[in-house]
């Protein structure tokens, strides 16, 4: 997205219950200097408020969705957001530890946007992520751009 490249702040809505890989992303983002701010939360319901706007006006520009979360499950979680008019074209990345055939299948049958496996060793995750950063919030176009 041009923002990041204007050095305007993307906003990221990352939903993730693992404590140390939330700290792990924020991490890495920061080391490679994207410009972002992370609205982080710990389950599939708190998302949904912000998303729906029950707590708080929120409008990511893309969501980090973790499929195994406590309240609301990931995968229903992108339901809603697919569901929803006004969140629809919001890309959202599945970013989760899960490899399984079945779980890469349900995400893209509900339309993920990307599916990514956390490496378990820091450099690729360091290294995912700085990838992911640039690919989502520096070069790529979104429909309110």
């Amino acid at each position: 997205m041009k923002a990041a490249m204007k050095g305007e702040c993307v906003n990221i809505l990352l939903v993730e219950d693992n404590l140390d890989h939330a700290e792990l992303i924020r991490r890495s983002f920061e080391q490679h200097r994207v410009t972002n701010v992370i609205h982080h939360v710990i389950d599939g319901e708190a998302a949904l408020d912000l998303l729906f706007r029950r707590e708080q006006a929120f409008r990511p520009h893309v969501v980090l969705l973790d499929l195994r979360l406590p309240r609301v499950d990931g995968l229903e979680v992108l339901r809603q957001i697919r569901a929803s008019q006004e969140l629809r074209t919001l890309p959202v990345v599945i970013l989760t530890t899960s490899q399984a055939e079945q779980d890469v299948a349900r995400a893209y049958g509900e339309h993920a946007n990307s599916y990514l496996v956390k490496p378990i060793d820091f450099a690729g995750f360091s290294r995912m992520m700085e990838d992911l950063g640039f690919y989502w919030l520096c070069w790529n176009h979104y429909p309110w751009s």
